[in-house]
């Protein structure tokens, strides 16, 4: 059942993530990478505080603190400034492609830290779900910007920060729990974020945000960070690292969606095949022998 809960828990944070990643593409024409991440974990650790102080969190402790601030400033510092700039330069769809391969990335990653064992069924089901995120997005594929390719790779340096930051995280997590880990570790990282765009002058730009902006910017800090990144630790407390990641797969199916609704992004007549696929190759994943911890 703890599996379960955290396979749910995972699926519905990558859901949440795609609907980010149309949200991100919609606005960061509006501001840069930077800025764009700060006032996103800004907001995130504002409505994620007063409720881990409310409910008397533990928070981490000692020598703790020094792992959580580091893999606070690599997630929410580092992968997110690199993955607003891929969104600068390529599609939804183009960018949650590349994002699709954290399950393989964290497979790979897993092992050779010897965190996971490297099984033939976990692997067949994280492939089977990258082609079928392929099939899913054939159209918006083919119909990227002229600088995809740049996006593509930036996005690629991204998914191994995610990659690691998934990794490492669990054993903060089981000790200090879910919410107070994920609020120490954004807070961190958006101070980070804020100190370098107030520094640049990414703030000038605030002022100048339409009613559509703040919409899409107030969802990035409640649902795109706070809720989505809260369920993504709730998972890494209840499964393994690839277990978790292989719902990634779902982020670039809610990517492509909702960035055809906000920004005109073209989707395939494969999207229910690719998304049967998907699920698919979740269940694999998720359905193999047992783990090592």
């Amino acid at each position: 059942m703890s599996e379960r809960v955290g396979i749910a828990a995972a699926m519905l944070s990558s859901a949440l993530g795609g609907m980010a990643a149309a949200a991100t593409r919609f606005v960061i024409g509006a501001t840069d990478p930077i800025t764009l991440a700060a006032l996103r974990f800004g907001l995130g650790f504002l409505f994620l505080l007063p409720l881990a102080l409310a409910l008397g969190s533990r928070w981490p402790r000692g020598r703790d603190w020094v792992g959580v601030a580091l893999l606070g400033i690599l997630f929410f510092a580092i992968f997110f400034v690199l993955y607003n700039l891929s969104l600068s330069y390529t599609s939804a769809a183009h960018a949650s492609m590349a994002l699709s391969t954290l399950p393989l990335v964290t497979n790979l990653a897993a092992a050779a830290l010897g965190v996971e064992s490297l099984t033939a069924r976990k692997s067949a089901g994280v492939l089977v779900a990258m082609g079928g995120v392929a099939l899913a997005l054939a159209a918006g594929l083919s119909a990227a910007p002229p600088r995809a390719w740049q996006g593509d790779l930036i996005m690629m340096a991204a998914t191994l920060c995610m990659a690691l930051y998934t990794i490492w995280s669990r054993p903060f997590v089981r000790r200090s729990g879910p919410l107070p880990f994920l609020t120490a570790g954004m807070g961190i990282g958006a101070f980070c974020l804020v100190a370098l765009a107030w520094r640049s002058g990414g703030f000038a730009v605030v002022p100048s945000f339409g009613a559509a902006q703040w919409i899409a910017i107030l969802y990035l800090g409640l649902g795109g960070a706070a809720v989505n990144f809260y369920l993504w630790v709730f998972a890494l407390q209840h499964t393994t690292p690839t277990r978790v990641a292989s719902t990634i797969t779902v982020t670039p199916i809610t990517a492509s969606a909702l960035a055809a609704v906000l920004i005109g992004e073209p989707i395939g007549p494969g999207l229910a095949v690719g998304v049967a696929a998907v699920l698919a190759g979740i269940w694999l994943a998720s359905t193999a022998g047992r783990t090592r911890a």
